[in-house]
């Protein structure tokens, strides 16, 4: 309908007719498009085109353009309708299909979306009771009115999801080889459960002409087999082996070969993938592998699977060259190899062990070399085979015993590391011995050493000769000492002890040497600072520590020259036992002239002192001679004694080996002293005692030495008594009931509890 005329559609012709709005017998408001209406047909006088005029709206139904069969008829879906896209008329793609047949032969009809009322339940494959319809106007047929009979039942497909994106995602399907399409809203749990390698089922349903997934619901794992793997063992030799640490992406999804021998005597080639190896380590051309069948269930295609390396064979049959060596460092996922033939260390991955289990360090291995597919110019281990202990060596031991005196002795002689800055060839040492009638010198370390037994400089030791694998190089091992060099015997004086340790000055008084008690031949109880020991000096790391320590007699150490005359004098700087953190061992004392000033220094020794539990601090005041040694004329301070005033006060507690005494130090802590420090006996909680005030050169606390008891605490007359009664069976004996429970506050004796 246009402003003023309009457009008829016959019902029995194929056919419009115009018409004027002044045709219309009636108000032109209450005529609307689709309304049936009666007419004449009549010609046009200035065309003589037929034209409708006389026009008469009718009520609504009493105009049909097709002849509806009364008959039903049933058929299946073959395809399904689909809302139209335009208001109006659905296009040719819209329309469904339905089959049906009469007299056994099969026909198809159109129909469409509204002919259907119930399309959200019709589906393909559904059973359908319909009429047919004929259009009076060209006499085409289409199905009406269509009506479910009995739904179809939809097949429903496994598969396992291989890829998931943010909101969509793909399932490898068990019944075809190929992936189908599928959206997050059509899985009926919670998408949030659904990951990658699930086993699911679903249906197939069409998208825009393409399959789709639908009704996705989830199985439990293992219920999708695609393959079917054989139970018999198989071995064969790699052909072609699959590209590793490459950026080039394969078209083939099993790119790997090996061939096999088969029951009829022929051979046959089956390819694999990377999943199919058991380990992810290296194979090689020509390794002999075992493996099984798997046959796809959807092509029957097979491939080997299960591929496991027979090292065994491999290596026994095969040209590989294996080498020997031991772990020497294990990062995060890879390490490095000492390799017993060679220098380098040889980096290796983890993935490349041949067995399960953790890799260590000092683990021993063997494995093969092959140059790094990353870095060609570096090579790395892989195969690697872990074996026994004891079955690398880095050296050829030759069986006979050789001697040889001591030249020099290793820095690190009882096996500790170097330091990072250190030379290393400090940690080395020299033997001589003979060879073919001339003078060979031989390196050796300190881990070939006999730790209890350490050699020194000119002991006569055995040894073997030990050939090195990876540069021919020969060092000296079991190194075993035969007989004590007379010069390696030292002459000391004990400068310290303490509870299990001690220090020893040098004869030549410039260095003190750590002991241990366990290393003194003889009684404990008969030694003291100042008494003379002898000692073979071993180094332990950077220092030295004194070994077989023995008392010798008094005046073994040549005596010093003294010379006549006193002086007074003051202590420029202490020994080291006094103040670790000073590098010089000696001590300094200056002498005092009369105008009080300080004149020349001359240094002293624990040797020096008068006496020898003397604690000299900076600054203290003392009398001193002067001397000379003989084996130097330089003049030192001999016989220096301190010249200090004695404090008095009374022993506050005692505590095992410490106590403390009544004497404010200042911070309102009791002063500190050690039992080793007191003089001629015992001391006890009350008792009088004289003591020197000393300064702690590192921590600055105060503490008493030199302490001495001047009277004891007489006992209480109460307690006296209690100590005279007899002891006598048949006199009267005191017998405890109860314990005293103590004083309380500041009450005098004991309270009993009532």
């Amino acid at each position: 309908m246009l402003s003023s005329y309009g457009f008829l559609q016959c019902c029995d012709r194929d056919g419009r007719l115009f018409f004027h709005y002044s045709h219309f017998e009636g108000p032109i408001d209450t005529l609307h498009i689709g309304d049936p209406v009666e007419f004449e047909m009549i010609s046009d006088r200035r065309t003589g085109k037929p034209i409708a005029s006389r026009i008469m709206r009718l009520p609504p139904g009493l105009v049909s353009t097709e002849i509806l069969a009364p008959e039903q008829l049933q058929g299946i879906i073959v395809t399904e309708a689909k809302p139209p896209s335009t208001k109006g008329h659905a296009g040719p793609a819209e329309f469904g299909q339905v089959a049906y047949e009469i007299s056994g032969e099969s026909f198809f009809l159109m129909y469409s979306y509204e002919d259907a009322p119930e399309v959200p339940a019709i589906k393909k494959g559904d059973k359908v009771a319909f009429q047919v319809a004929t259009d009076k106007r060209n006499g085409n047929m289409q199905a009406r009115n269509l009506r479910l009979l009995e739904s179809a039942q939809v097949p429903r497909y496994q598969g396992v999801v291989c890829s998931m994106k943010e909101s969509f995602g793909f399932i490898e399907r068990a019944d075809a080889v190929k992936e189908i399409f599928f959206h997050y809203s059509e899985f009926t749990g919670d998408v949030s459960d659904l990951i990658l390698g699930d086993d699911v089922e679903f249906e197939i349903g069409n998208r825009n002409e393409k399959e789709v997934a639908t009704q996705i619901k989830k199985l439990l794992s293992g219920t999708v087999v695609f393959e079917d793997i054989s139970q018999e063992v198989y071995q064969g030799v790699i052909n072609k082996v699959i590209p590793r640490f490459t950026n080039k992406k394969t078209a083939e999804p099993f790119p790997g070969r090996l061939i096999y021998n088969t029951k009829d005597g022929g051979k046959r080639e089956l390819s694999f993938g990377d999943k199919d190896t058991l380990r992810s380590y290296t194979f090689l051309v020509a390794d002999i592998v075992h493996f099984y069948v798997a046959t796809d269930r959807r092509d029957h295609l097979q491939r080997a699977t299960n591929i496991s390396l027979a090292a065994a064979e491999t290596f026994t049959c095969g040209t590989e060259k294996r080498e020997t060596g031991t772990v020497a460092a294990v990062k995060d996922g890879f390490g490095f190899i000492k390799c017993a033939c060679r220098e380098a260390r040889m980096f290796f991955h983890f993935s490349e062990m041949l067995q399960a289990g953790d890799i260590c360090v000092s683990d021993e291995t063997e494995f093969s070399v092959i140059p790094d597919p990353t870095s060609p110019q570096r090579q790395i281990a892989i195969r690697i085979k872990r074996l026994p202990k004891g079955s690398v060596s880095f050296e050829t031991v030759l069986p006979d015993r050789v001697q040889g005196l001591v030249d020099k002795v290793p820095a690190n002689l009882w096996g500790r590391s170097p330091g990072k800055n250190r030379d290393k060839e400090l940690d080395i040492g020299f033997i001589t011995y003979g060879q073919n009638g001339s003078r060979v010198n031989i390196a050796f370390h300190a881990k070939d050493t006999d730790v209890k037994v350490p050699p020194a400089i000119g002991d006569l030791v055995e040894f073997n000769v030990a050939e090195i694998k990876k540069d021919g190089s020969r060092m000296a091992v079991n190194i075993n000492v035969l007989n004590r060099s007379s010069d390696s015997r030292k002459i000391g004086v004990i400068s310290v002890m303490k509870e299990n340790f001690g220090f020893i000055e040098s004869d030549k008084r410039d260095k003190e040497i750590f002991f241990h008690f366990s290393e003194f031949h003889g009684d404990l109880n008969d030694l003291d600072v100042g008494y003379e020991v002898s000692y073979i000096a071993v180094r332990k790391g950077p220092k030295l520590s004194a070994e077989e320590v023995k008392k010798v007699q008094a005046g073994v150490i040549p005596p010093k020259d003294v010379k006549p005359g006193q002086h007074n004098g003051t202590v420029i700087r202490p020994l080291r036992n006094v103040d670790p953190n000073q590098e010089e061992y000696t001590g300094l004392v200056a002498v005092v002239n009369e105008d009080g000033t300080t004149g020349i220094t001359y240094p002293y020794s624990i040797t020096s002192l008068l006496n020898k539990h003397e604690f000299l601090q900076k600054a203290d005041n003392v009398c001193f001679q002067l001397c000379t040694w003989p084996d130097s004329d330089k003049l030192w301070a001999c016989s220096v004694a301190a010249v200090r005033s004695l404090l008095r006060t009374r022993v506050d507690s005692i505590k095992g080996q410490y106590g403390f005494l009544d004497y404010d130090t200042g911070d309102g802590k009791k002063l500190f002293f050690h039992m080793s420090e007191v003089i001629n006996g015992d001391v006890h909680t009350g008792d009088d005692v004289e003591f020197v005030l000393i300064t702690n050169q590192r921590t600055s606390r105060q503490s008493a030495v030199n302490v001495r008891k001047v009277t004891s605490t007489p006992r209480p007359e109460r307690l006296r008594r209690l100590q005279s009664l007899p002891n006598d069976e048949k006199g009267l004996r005191l017998i405890v009931l109860r314990q005293p429970i103590g004083p309380k506050s500041a009450e005098y004796g004991f309270k009993i509890e009532r």
